[in-house]
């Protein structure tokens, strides 16, 4: 729907604006529940179902989209067309792939409550601040990145940033310093939105109209899958190594050296992908 609404020149800007908006609310809608239900339980669900009237009132806001032609009936054969669209265009495959496996390696969150409460033993407080450092990082690079946009080189950028994102992970899993752990969770969340940003425009980008759904389904379904997957072998890898402490450190580290290889083996695999430039639109060819 965005790209539809969107201009090609300010695509890039509205994916910033709508990650950086998703982040905050990932840290606001805690805070302020956890506010609400000092006041009772009821208080807290009429305020979340207010807020959910008023985000489909405010559907109502969009323009609206001029209409398409008339849709072919579905056939196993067109719902598959999305899969061999993005085998066939390598730039697409190189970014959904290269998504699934940075983030399947560098996931840590399952693993916050164990650096809370045996390794940096912050108690409650500090796991929540642990959780929401990620999103603060994205929320404050969303900023830098809206007023800097990315005008160049973005494949080898967002290369640089995976890579980044497999080298702070590791900086947290090794940490035992509660600052420095934050600011590691931080920066990973920085670098994380950069990528977010140029990987979903490339995307949107390199894909046409008449499969952008489709693209967009299994898209979504490999991001759900990617984030649950790496928080399962984060995990399934601390229990088998030891417990507590002693299995969660070496997972992490572990995790963050993996994501740091997937991002070279991608950007050797990928040369389309690591060689794409601009977000405008200018360079694609469908």
């Amino acid at each position: 729907l965005v790209v539809s609404l969107v201009p090609t020149k300010d695509f890039a800007n509205a994916v910033t604006w709508n990650s950086s908006a998703w982040q905050a609310a990932t840290i606001i809608g805690p805070a302020a529940g956890g506010l609400l239900v000092g006041f009772g339980p009821d208080i807290a669900y009429g305020a979340a179902f207010a807020m959910m009237g008023l985000g489909a009132l405010l559907v109502f806001a969009i323009p609206k989209l001029p209409k398409s032609p008339p849709k072919e009936r579905p056939t196993l054969s067109n719902m598959l067309e999305g899969f061999r669209f993005i085998w066939k265009q390598k730039i697409i495959l190189g970014a959904i792939s290269l998504d699934l496996f940075a983030v399947l390696m560098g996931g840590v969150v399952a693993l916050l409550p164990i650096y809370a409460e045996d390794i940096l033993h912050l108690g409650p407080e500090g796991l929540g601040w642990l959780r929401a450092a990620p999103a603060i990082g994205a929320i404050a690079m969303a900023g830098v990145i809206a007023t800097f946009p990315i005008k160049d080189h973005a494949g080898r950028i967002m290369f640089v940033c995976v890579a980044l994102f497999g080298v702070f992970t590791v900086v947290f899993g090794l940490s035992t310093v509660a600052w420095l752990s934050i600011v590691a969770l931080i920066l990973l969340g920085a670098v994380d939105m950069v990528s977010v940003v140029i990987r979903e425009t490339l995307l949107q980008l390199w894909t046409p109209d008449d499969v952008r759904g489709r693209v967009n389904a299994v898209n979504s379904v490999f991001v759900s899958a990617s984030n649950e997957l790496g928080e399962f072998r984060a995990g399934t890898m601390a229990h088998a190594i030891g417990p507590a402490a002693i299995g969660a450190v070496p997972a992490v580290v572990i995790g963050g050296v993996g994501a740091f290889i997937v991002a070279g083996a991608w950007a050797w695999m990928f040369p389309t992908l690591r060689n794409a430039r601009r977000l405008d639109g200018a360079d694609v060819k469908h």
